[in-house]
């Protein structure tokens, strides 16, 4: 058996390769991995508690089994690169919503990224987020972000947790920019607790609410459940968005924008 220690961007790179198998064939014995990896069980399941904290798979009694696809798609290091000409068209729409001068906070999907590019060239706007990756696009720009903190979730490179939502009850944002991972029949749902618990605050926390989502995250569902959409003025989505989804939007008292990526 080879050894089993190395560089950390080659534990990273063996670490990916496990998860790849767990999500390929639902559940493996970790015995069976660690001969799969030539590297000791002890070391598998090592990697296998990384994996599990950082909430890419679930660690059993002698297996690891994948979560859903919901959950693997809501790491950010499998839904950056997805869709990028939808969430391009996404992020014109929303920064239609931006004034100079406004205060503008920003959940931390990658929906959003595009826009926290646009939003460094608005004049005068203050930015407060959770998603370091946002801090990130802006430090540049003359653009004041404020970090909210609290447990920091490498996955999705920003924090959360009830130090984020009672920094929240504290600030008052003239617009509020929130992404969604699952959404069905206008009720929303994220596979981990303390994301689904934040995303819930942030409408009560701005004058003006928008919800950004493309078409692959409608007709489905994850563990957390928090509510539905009528907590937001204004949902953009893409043309591709079945109106069989649409419909409970608007049905809850919801405006509705769709941008067709193509066009």
């Amino acid at each position: 058996m080879r050894a089993s220690r190395g560089s950390e961007a080659e534990v990273e790179e063996r670490r990916k390769t496990v998860l790849r198998h767990v999500a390929q064939e639902g559940e493996i014995r970790i015995a069976d991995l660690a001969e799969r990896m030539h590297v000791s069980v002890m070391t598998m399941h090592r990697d296998l508690d990384n994996l599990h904290e950082r909430q890419l798979l679930r660690k059993g009694r002698g297996v690891a089994t994948a979560f859903s696809n919901v959950a693997m798609e809501s790491a950010l290091r499998f839904r950056e690169n997805a869709h990028v000409e939808v969430k391009t068209a996404i992020a014109d729409a929303l920064v239609e919503e931006v004034s100079p001068g406004d205060t503008v906070l920003i959940d931390c999907g990658s929906t959003l990224f595009p826009l926290a590019r646009r939003l460094a060239t608005v004049d005068g706007i203050r930015v407060i987020t959770n998603s370091l990756r946002i801090t990130y696009l802006l430090a540049a720009s003359p653009v004041e972000v404020t970090l909210l903190g609290d447990r920091f979730y490498e996955d999705f490179e920003s924090c959360a947790g009830p130090g984020t939502r009672r920094q929240l009850e504290d600030i008052r944002a003239t617009v509020a920019f929130v992404t969604a991972t699952s959404v069905r029949d206008g009720r929303l749902f994220h596979p981990v607790r303390e994301y689904a618990e934040n995303k819930r605050a942030y409408p009560r926390a701005a004058d003006r609410a928008v919800l950004a989502v493309d078409h692959s995250k409608f007709g489905r569902t994850a563990t957390y459940p928090y509510g539905d959409v009528s907590g937001y003025d204004l949902l953009v989505t893409d043309a591709d968005t079945p109106e069989s989804e649409l419909r409970p939007v608007r049905d809850l008292g919801v405006q509705v924008r769709t941008v067709d990526p193509h066009s």
